[in-house]
């Protein structure tokens, strides 16, 4: 928590059970005064890295290095434009790096980043690591999954057509580092409102809980022992992949203030070159010339209007000092517009208009997924029975302590004591973890002995 800040965050993150490496990693950059925060807000980062050996490992550390920096440099600008530039930024240093070794060739991550300033929170995303935010009773997913499995299901909601088999859900149509470009989706601002919790995870957290257990845990603790318990439920599931989260509640610093009058946010760089810079306006100024060659000719005082002048003669007829001077007039005043089109033109140069967010307009269709998390028995049960589960491979004495946690937990229940039964059920995990690690450090004392 910063000074003139109320933010409160926990981040963490875990091999899982069954890798050999962590390509995970994540990042917080906060915002140390109130005028910082009004300036730049905090940054909070999840990446989830992919590549061959520790190829994945090095692009999500690029991500969680590169982003904060980048972001911090461009703070002057709006915070979508800042945000979405640190992400082509950290895209491009990821690449570079991947396109000079054989070995980190097509190396890749995933990042989720949140920022949260007086006028709400950003989302800035590639790739399915995700963001939440538990409001009450409910949990929305502000992100959306930049994979397969959510194409195809977004698929066969629209409906029609034949059904479409389930496909593998670790294949991701985006990610940072492969290719020299990088599409950002932007999405938000959300308006904050006290105690309003966000959720950054990669995978291997929202693959083994499920986002009524990241809810519930979240409303019903604090941010360190929620993150905590949903870190261990991975754990107690069995963790196949790296789990990594930021758990963070907004105070009443963050709260968002009244944004209707304030300045709209660009969206894109202004384009302002010189006026030495841009080619003169070619056409119309042809256009120009035409209209007054046309307006020579036409002149009845030429004598070429007339039966025997050029162009009187090759028509056949005399025109007339009528028609002469009509048409003759007619193309002097469109010399005049094309020579007035052609400085409008020039003094004010085409290009991509400026595009920019007005107060109160929000960017992107989040949230896209919305579920009840709610207490109840049942989902109180599905926690407890996986904890019963794993406590089976436990000494006898942890196993007796993480049951009992779960028998406290289920009986909190029956009282409708549903906040207690979560952190009961916290204990329970908790139990499991501390197995877990301990077993790692004997694992590590043995290796080092051998």
């Amino acid at each position: 928590m910063g000074s003139g800040t109320s933010l409160e965050y926990c981040d963490l993150t875990d091999i899982g059970r069954r890798r050999a490496s962590n390509q995970d990693a994540r990042a917080v950059l906060a915002p140390w005064n109130a005028e910082q925060f009004r300036r730049r807000g905090w940054l909070l980062l999840v990446a989830d890295g992919m590549g061959a050996h520790a190829a994945g490992e090095m692009a999500s550390a690029i991500a969680a290095e590169q982003v904060p920096l980048a972001y911090e440099k461009h703070a002057n600008r709006s915070p979508p434009l800042a945000l979405k530039t640190s992400l082509q930024h950290a895209n491009t240093e990821i690449h570079t790096r991947g396109e000079g070794s054989a070995d980190l060739k097509g190396m890749g991550t995933t990042c989720t980043a949140l920022v949260i300033v007086p006028r709400g929170a950003l989302v800035g995303h590639v790739g399915d690591s995700r963001a939440y935010r538990v409001r009450g009773s409910t949990i929305e997913q502000l992100s959306r999954d930049h994979s397969l499995a959510w194409d195809v299901e977004a698929a066969r909601a629209k409906g029609g057509g034949e059904p479409i088999p389930s496909p593998p859900k670790n294949i991701i149509t985006r990610s940072m580092g492969p290719h020299g470009r990088l599409e950002v989706d932007l999405e938000g601002p959300f308006p904050v409102q006290q105690d309003d919790i966000y959720i950054l995870c990669s995978d291997g957290l929202s693959g083994q809980v499920a986002d009524e257990e990241i809810g519930g845990f979240a409303a019903a603790l604090p941010p360190d022992e929620a993150a905590a318990a949903l870190l261990g439920l991975a754990l107690v599931r069995g963790a196949p992949d790296n789990v990594t989260l930021i758990v963070a509640k907004a105070g009443a610093k963050e709260v968002t203030s009244g944004s209707a009058t304030a300045d709209p946010w660009n969206l894109s760089e202004e384009n302002s070159p010189s006026p030495q810079q841009q080619p003169l306006p070619w056409k119309p100024l042809a256009f120009s010339a035409a209209c007054l060659l046309g307006a020579l000719l036409f002149n009845p005082w030429t004598g070429l209007t007339s039966k025997e002048g050029l162009l009187g003669g090759t028509l056949g007829v005399d025109l007339g000092d009528f028609v002469s001077w009509s048409v003759s007039a007619l193309m002097v005043l469109l010399t005049v517009v094309g020579l007035v089109t052609s400085l409008l033109i020039f003094l004010n140069p085409g290009g991509p208009e400026r595009r920019v967010l007005p107060a109160g307009a929000r960017l992107g269709k989040g949230p896209y997924r919305t579920y009840d998390c709610t207490p109840t028995a049942k989902l109180v049960e599905g926690i407890a029975a996986s904890v019963e589960s794993a406590a089976d491979g436990l000494s006898d004495a942890e196993r007796k302590r993480a049951i009992d946690y779960v028998v406290e937990a289920r009986r909190k229940v029956t009282t409708g004591d549903f906040p207690a039964a979560f952190r009961e059920a916290a204990r329970a995990i908790g139990v499991y973890r501390e197995s877990v690690e301990a077993a790692r450090r004997d694992d590590t004392i043995r290796t080092s002995d051998s």
